[in-house]
Parts: structure tokens; C-alpha cells; sequence
């Protein structure tokens, strides 16, 4: 960092802290996670670390959190593919989403556009779209079940599709970004997904109203019809090796916070890289299927370290902020 003078500690526990984040609106929140538990902080009350709420729903290690920036809620994923939705004013566990990932549920994001939906990605290579209000997925996608299209490219890795993480735009980024979520895959590949899209295709074939755990078979077929629509193949953009793209699995993504917001994408990978995509030029109306691909990297920062998370600073100097796994955070600046 520019400083190294260390404004404070917080000791959180024994545990190693998977995750954290603050509640949108109210940053002198903090929520971390810590084995199987999620605990609040108030940054004003640092020299008494004791939290001040503790939730212990999950039974599982926990992988993320993220809070609703609409509503109350809070949304915490575990190693055993569950996702626990806590309503923070009142204290309390509101849902619990479990018949969607059959592994490791690694990400989860709320749609800000939509308040009582949140997405979530596993190490069993799906991504889930919920309405966590009646505790049923609204749209299954397999990334699993697109190895073969992906092997058309045989320099792009073969490693299983897990979605290691996931990033959506805040609402002021729509314009710029477009109702979007971007997906880190661990087979290199960073896609970004028309939420809208997919949804309304699944609307215009029927909700999906499962009454007991999804069997993959099932998954499958609603997978398998949803390939098969082509307008959605074509609104779905996917950054690989192709055009500059990552060489191994692809740890973390995130929209751009300097600038226009929400227009580039960042992302980071375990072959020690930093992309940095301008992928705007696909949002627009015909687009998409443009042959046109150059300039979509704006630019590629090699680390000695795979990168473990990595945001942007909204400031002036385009800041990128990096954690590897070394014990030192960078700021590299990007214009």
C-alpha cells in the first residue's frame, strides 16, 4: 500500500477469515466470516473487537458472504452447497437454499436490480439464479455440459468448469455494464451473462418449481434446453485464451469502480496474471456476434503470485487493488 503505517487489528478469531464485506449504505459495518460462523463488526468500536452479532446457521465451512443492498438480508455459501440467507434486522435465519449444488457452493451475489434474487456458482461447474423469497431456482446453467464446445479452442485449458467466483454491477454501473453477471471459471474462462435474457427464457417456458433436491439428470435436461436457444449463445460473451485470456483457473473477477463505471471488467488468475477487459462493445444490439475482437484485453499485469482477490479504487488514478499469495497487498494503477 502507499502507507504502511497499520491503522488496526481486529482479531477475529483462530479460524482463517474466508470472507468479508460490508453492508451497502452503512461501511462502518464490517461481516466476516470464519469457519462455519458470520460475525458484525463496528469499525468505530475496533479497540473492543468483541462482535457484535454472531450467526452459526451454516454446518459447513463457509466460502462467501454478501450482503442485499435493498433488504436486510445477508447471503453466506458452504462447503456442503448450502446457502444461508439471514435477515440481519431481525436476527435471524430467513432461508435456507439447498436444492440446487451438489459440491461446493464458492460464490454468491445479490442481483441489486432485483431484490429478492441472488446467484450462485459451485465447484460442481453450476451457476444458480434463486428467488430466495420462496427458496427455489429460477434458472440452472451447467458449465460442465459445454466442455466439448470449449475444446474447439485447444489452447484454452481443460480443467473442469468450477465457478470459483462471481461479480454483478451496482445499480448506478447498468447503464454503462448492462444487467450482467461475470463468472470466473476454472477452465480459464471469464464469462459474462445476460441475467435478463436468461431468466425471460426461462419465464417463457414456465417457472421451475422443484419440490425436493434437483437429481443431476434433471439439471441437465433444463440445461440442455437452454443450450439450445440461440439468441442466449449469442448475448453470452465469453473471454478465454483466445483473446488474450487467462492459461489456469481464474480466481476472481470484478466491475470497475474508476472511470465510467462498470464498463471494464478485472479479473485474476492461478497463472499469476491481472486482465483488465473492456467487453462494452459487446452490450450493444448486433454486436455480439461481431468477428471484430480487438481491443476487448485493454490490459495484462503479470504477478510472481497466483492472485486470490483483487478490486478497483473509485478514484481518479484507476487503482487496482491485488491479494496473492503473498503476505503483501498491491496497488497497481491502470491508466
Amino acid at each position: 500500500m502507499r502507507s504502511k503505517d497499520l491503522l488496526f487489528t481486529m482479531d477475529v478469531g483462530k479460524k482463517p477469515i474466508s470472507a468479508i464485506c460490508f453492508k451497502p449504505g452503512n461501511e462502518d459495518v464490517l461481516y466476516a466470516s470464519s469457519g462455519t460462523e458470520v460475525m458484525c463488526f463496528d469499525l468505530h468500536m475496533v479497540s473492543a473487537w468483541r462482535p457484535l452479532e454472531s450467526y452459526n446457521y451454516n454446518k459447513e465451512e463457509i466460502n462467501q458472504i454478501a450482503c442485499n443492498t435493498k433488504k436486510p438480508f445477508l447471503a453466506a455459501t458452504d462447503d456442503g452447497g448450502d446457502i444461508k440467507i439471514i435477515d440481519i434486522q431481525q436476527q435471524c435465519l430467513y432461508k435456507t437454499l439447498r436444492v440446487g449444488h451438489t459440491s461446493i457452493c464458492s460464490s454468491v451475489q445479490f442481483l441489486p436490480w432485483r431484490p429478492w434474487e441472488v446467484i450462485t456458482g459451485g465447484l460442481d461447474s453450476k451457476l444458480i439464479m434463486w428467488d430466495f423469497s420462496k427458496g427455489r431456482p429460477c434458472k440452472v446453467m451447467d458449465f460442465g455440459l459445454s466442455e466439448v464446445e470449449c475444446q474447439i479452442n485447444a489452447e484454452q485449458c481443460f480443467n473442469p468448469a468450477f465457478v470459483h467466483a462471481l461479480a454483478v454491477p451496482e445499480v448506478d454501473m447498468l447503464d454503462n455494464s448492462g444487467k450482467v453477471c461475470s463468472v470466473a471459471r476454472g477452465d480459464g474462462i471469464v464469462d459474462v451473462i445476460d441475467v435478463e435474457l436468461e431468466l425471460a427464457a426461462v419465464k417463457s417456458r414456465g417457472p421451475v418449481k422443484p419440490h425436493k433436491r434437483l437429481e443431476s439428470a434433471a439439471v441437465n435436461k433444463l440445461n440442455a434446453r437452454s443450450a439450445g436457444h440461440t439468441d442466449i449463445k449469442e448475448k453470452r460473451i465469453r473471454l478465454d485464451y483466445s483473446l488474450g485470456g487467462h492459461t489456469a483457473a481464474v480466481s476472481c473477477v470484478s466491475f470497475s469502480l474508476f472511470g465510467e463505471r462498470g464498463k471494464l471488467i478485472a479479473s485474476g488468475g492461478n497463472d499469476a496474471s491481472v486482465k483488465l477487459w473492456d467487453y462494452s462493445k459487446y452490450l450493444n444490439p448486433g454486436e455480439s456476434s461481431s468477428s471484430d475482437k480487438s481491443g476487448v484485453l485493454r490490459q495484462n499485469i503479470n504477478l510472481s503470485k497466483k492472485v486470490n482477490w483483487l478490486c478497483t479504487t473509485p478514484t481518479d488514478s484507476e487503482n487496482l487493488v491485488v491479494c496473492d499469495t503473498s503476505k503483501v497487498v498491491k496497488v497497481y494503477t491502470v491508466a
